[in-house]
């Protein structure tokens, strides 16, 4: 499936308004630029009226010019290999390529975890707030021996690292095709062999299964659809890592997690998008949080 690309130039101020509500339109991946923002959704998806709409809503208060290109898979590589730069997490996690070096400290106390993401055309290299929130969050959790499921996995980066922390199984899972093969690449690449990749959505799963940690990086609206779905699938003392959305629809998401036994026990924030940690009841706080 290719993707569309939303080039957009407008002034800086008004980057992070037009991602929110770009986000609300479907689009799945942001990146800013000198001119203005990068937006990308799957062809299928993208709705230029609407695309217009928003940005007549802003036109009386900066210039906005847009261009549409189609984006195909050999040109979503190219990119992001001119571009990708190795990042750090926490000061434990780095993320990089395989076409770039380790860095000095790599498996030693500098980088506690050294993961190799190739994204080719999946979202999740750690660069976006919510995955890095997402990664930040999974440090301060035991994953020694437990069960993972990772819903909308992409490039897999959150399977690896539970993985590399210890998990015992690893259940992921993406819609895309081409995601679900990127994530077994990038598994097989850092030699996580627990990790099991599959295409499908969270009504796939195997209602029987029970995990210990969930992991959804998505948005809002699949998330108030699905997370009554997901605490079904946790065990008491579970915990539910959530983001993909922006600090006006946490009241909801947390909302929707009370209503279906989960517990806000942690939280974060970075350029207005957020991600919350829950807790399944099990009658007993679990003391895992570091």
């Amino acid at each position: 499936m290719n993707y569309t690309e939303l080039t957009l130039t407008l002034a800086p101020d008004y980057a992070d308004i037009l991602t929110a509500e770009l986000a609300e339109l479907g689009f799945e991946s942001f990146v800013e630029t000198d001119e203005g923002l990068n937006a990308y959704i799957t062809e299928p998806e993208f709705d230029e009226v609407a695309v217009r709409e928003v940005i007549a809503k802003y036109a009386d208060q900066t210039a906005i010019t847009y261009q549409i290109t189609s984006l195909e898979k050999r040109n979503w590589n190219a990119e992001w290999e001119q571009s990708y730069q190795p990042i750090e997490v926490a000061g434990t996690v780095r993320v990089r390529a395989s076409f770039h070096e380790p860095a000095p400290g790599d498996g030693s106390s500098r980088f506690k975890y050294d993961l190799i993401i190739n994204p080719k055309m999946s979202f999740g290299t750690g660069h976006h707030e919510t995955t890095a929130m997402m990664l930040e969050h999974q440090l301060g959790i035991d994953h020694v021996g437990k069960g993972v499921l990772d819903v909308g996995s992409g490039t897999g980066i959150l399977a690896i690292l539970a993985a590399q922390m210890g998990a015992a199984d690893v259940l992921a899972f993406d819609i895309e095709e081409w995601a679900v093969e990127n994530a077994q690449e990038n598994a097989e690449l850092n030699h996580c062999p627990q990790i099991r990749v599959f295409q499908g959505t969270i009504d796939n799963v195997d209602p029987a299964s029970r995990f210990d940690i969930v992991l959804a990086n998505i948005n809002r609206n699949v998330l108030l659809a699905e997370i009554p779905t997901y605490a079904s699938l946790m065990r008491p003392g579970a915990y539910l890592l959530v983001s993909g959305f922006y600090e006006h629809d946490a009241i909801d998401i947390e909302r929707k997690a009370k209503e279906a036994g989960l517990s806000p026990i942690n939280g974060m924030s970075i350029n207005q998008w957020t991600s919350q940690v829950f807790m399944k009841d099990d009658g007993a706080w679990v003391a895992a949080m570091g």
